[in-house]
């Protein structure tokens, strides 16, 4: 797949607390939150913001990391280990980014809550959605503590990285932002959706069950089998709505991202 200049999104800037970021928008309608996996806004996340667009929200893609629009996989091998490395390492040394502590909410959450709440403001509705992909996963957990956030999804949550059996079993998220999304799920109806393939060794079955006993029914689990993954993706089955999707009528991942899209449907376009 070649590089995406992302001509269709209109580009802008919004800044919290002292930092700025480039942003990425199309369309109109309520908002949502479409926060990247690594390496960044690859040409499959702006394909999956589009069809956000498609069923009349807006999806706004703040630019995190990596270079926006690149294609990781265009080159050999070597390119595209050296493009993935570049993007991680900084995020890594960041004091923006809780990377390996469990029970942590990364510092950058506050500036994603500011913007989903700038976003509510702009356009409209009765709040946002917001989904995090991989490294981000849990970042619309932790952003679901804002109460404009009305429908978080965690696409293959895989932070804090799952290197002893106690962070397998927990989530990046501090224990009061955790309460206080648990709070929401009982007293406002809040839910949270999560997506995983059940091999992805990234993303262990403890992680979904920590959030099942945190959340209880509030928390929805799709759990699909690998063999269900794009048979043509280059690393093994792990990115639900994106790099593993069969976008085709009847495929499980199909009906996986019917259901992202179906839950932003009910929670936002409904009056």
């Amino acid at each position: 797949m070649a590089d995406d200049d992302l001509a269709d999104f209109e580009c802008t800037a919004f800044s919290h607390a002292g930092k700025t970021r480039t942003v990425y928008r199309k369309g109109s309608g309520p908002a949502v939150i479409v926060l990247a996996e690594m390496p960044g806004i690859t040409p499959l996340v702006a394909s999956f913001a589009r069809k956000v667009a498609q069923i009349g929200c807006t999806p706004v893609m703040p630019h995190l990391f990596g270079t926006p629009g690149k294609d990781p996989l265009a080159g050999n091998r070597l390119d595209t280990l050296g493009y993935v490395l570049s993007s991680f390492a900084p995020i890594c040394i960041s004091r923006e980014f809780t990377v390996w502590a469990t029970n942590r909410t990364s510092p950058v959450i506050e500036w994603l809550r500011a913007l989903a709440a700038a976003e509510h403001q702009r356009c409209g509705g009765p709040g946002v959605g917001a989904i995090g992909m991989c490294f981000t996963g849990g970042f619309a957990l932790a952003m679901a503590t804002d109460p404009s956030v009305l429908a978080p999804v965690l696409s293959q949550p895989s932070l804090p990285f799952a290197t002893t059996r106690s962070k397998g079993h927990s989530i990046d998220c501090s224990p009061a932002d955790l309460a206080t999304v648990r709070k929401r799920c009982d007293t406002e109806g809040l839910g949270v959706l999560g997506l995983r393939f059940r091999g992805d060794r990234f993303v262990p079955s403890a992680r979904f069950g920590f959030l099942k006993e945190q959340l209880g029914d509030a928390f929805v689990a799709v759990e699909l089998d690998d063999s269900c993954a794009n048979p043509e993706a280059t690393m093994r089955p792990h990115s639900v709505v994106t790099e593993h999707l069969i976008d085709e009528p009847g495929q499980p991942t199909r009906e996986a991202l019917d259901r992202v899209l179906d839950l932003f449907r009910q929670k936002l376009l409904t009056t």
